[in-house]
């Protein structure tokens, strides 16, 4: 159905939602079906068969051959660390623009943190400077697919086919995203995925994997995530490890997720160019890039112009939340701006185009529910808020 030609809509609330993606009936049953089988006597909350399941079926999603489920993206990415050996006397290069664990995950096991800058289009680590960051001490690189637009895999290939260093990729915000019509699960040496509550498809709140081509790694992840057991006859514990495991009810959940991961993607997509058509004439901002198929669209990512506009990012926020009722979140902050940063060893060095990007991006609240009509109404508050502004600036009144 053709969405309606934007007028001017009625005011309303459109908050930021904790859910990405669809909880609907079918997840409720299939917790329920646990609960009341462990309630009758005839069931347990032992992983299987759901773990299996829910491991193989995802592993075919994001065209990996193994998947290793665990109770979070920054665990995953402890366990690749761990998998990796990396320690205190190497180097792990990750971006700026991205949530805290991409970098603490390195930081956690005594590595230094090596930020190396963004592409100022597509917002993803850029191959060519991880090239000027590299040393004999770098150990792994870890990219991320920001905001569900795959960053540049065969850049990262050519790295790791020349200098021998391997990739892990933090794809929490990449369920369901393609490069080149290829799902991006098999890329690199692992990639990380995300089920949090906020991401495109969730466990019941948090949740993660890990996936690779690599069978060796995906048992070194596999033990380390399950206290270093390896489950079979005799029972063996081989190497140090701990819980990082996901529940029985949990993978359930999973399970009637991955059936409806290819909708969920579709609708944030079709919301997604919607938006792009309606501020594709408001010069005050730039557009989200690569938004059609093959993008996870997970995050609806604006950078405020800051070039050509006499206001701020955090101006313009609080302006659509206070006037218009319009909650926006920062993804993100540069990670080295943490006061944790403050204590760590790290390079922030020669990352201009993150520097400005973190001080201009802002997600706005698009969701798989989300109606044409709010969709309209986000577009006239933020062309209503840059004029309000720019006017309040001319007058004196903006800080």
């Amino acid at each position: 159905m053709e969405p309606p030609s934007p007028a001017t809509p009625a005011a309303r609330r459109i908050p930021f939602r904790p859910l990405g993606g669809l909880f609907e009936q079918d997840d409720v049953a299939a917790v329920t079906r646990i609960l009341e089988d462990v309630a009758s006597g005839e069931g347990s909350f032992f992983p299987l068969p759901e773990e299996k399941e829910f491991e193989q079926r995802l592993a075919r999603l994001v065209g990996a051959s193994h998947a290793v489920a665990v109770n979070s993206c920054g665990t995953a990415l402890d366990l690749c660390m761990m998998a990796l050996g990396i320690g205190p006397e190497d180097e792990v290069i990750v971006p700026p623009l991205t949530f805290v664990c991409t970098a603490t995950c390195a930081a956690a096991r005594g590595a230094r943190v090596v930020f190396a800058d963004i592409d100022p289009n597509t917002l993803c680590l850029d191959p060519e400077a991880v090239r000027l960051k590299i040393s004999p001490r770098t150990k792994a690189i870890v990219p991320v697919h920001f905001a569900g637009l795959s960053c540049d895999i065969d850049g990262f290939a050519r790295i790791t086919k020349e200098f021998g260093i391997p990739v892990i990729y933090d794809a929490a915000h990449a369920v369901g995203a393609m490069r080149n019509g290829v799902p991006i699960g098999n890329a690199g040496l692992a990639s990380c995925f995300s089920f949090q509550s906020n991401k495109n498809m969730t466990t019941l709140g948090e949740g993660g994997a890990v996936t690779t081509d690599d069978p060796s790694f995906a048992e070194i992840v596999r033990q380390k995530k399950t206290f270093g057991f390896v489950y079979g006859s005799p029972l063996r514990n081989v190497t140090v490890g701990f819980n990082y495991r996901l529940t029985k009810i949990q993978m359930a959940c999973g399970l009637t997720q991955l059936d409806k991961i290819d909708r969920i993607v579709e609708l944030r997509l079709q919301r997604f160019l919607r938006m792009q058509e309606l501020l594709a004439d408001v010069g005050e901002l730039l557009l989200p890039p690569g938004i059609s198929r093959g993008h996870a669209c997970h995050l609806y990512i604006l950078r405020l112009n800051t070039s050509i506009v006499p206001f701020s990012r955090e101006d313009l926020r609080r302006h659509l939340k206070e006037r218009f009722a319009v909650e926006t979140v920062v993804h993100y902050p540069a990670v080295y701006s943490w006061e944790a940063f403050e204590k760590l060893d790290h390079d922030r060095s020669g990352c201009p185009n993150a520097e400005a990007a973190c001080s201009q991006v802002f997600s706005l609240p698009i969701f798989p529910s989300t109606s044409w009509e709010d969709l309209d109404y986000l577009r006239s508050a933020l062309k209503q808020s840059i004029s309000e502004l720019s006017s309040r600036s001319v007058s004196g009144g903006t800080k």
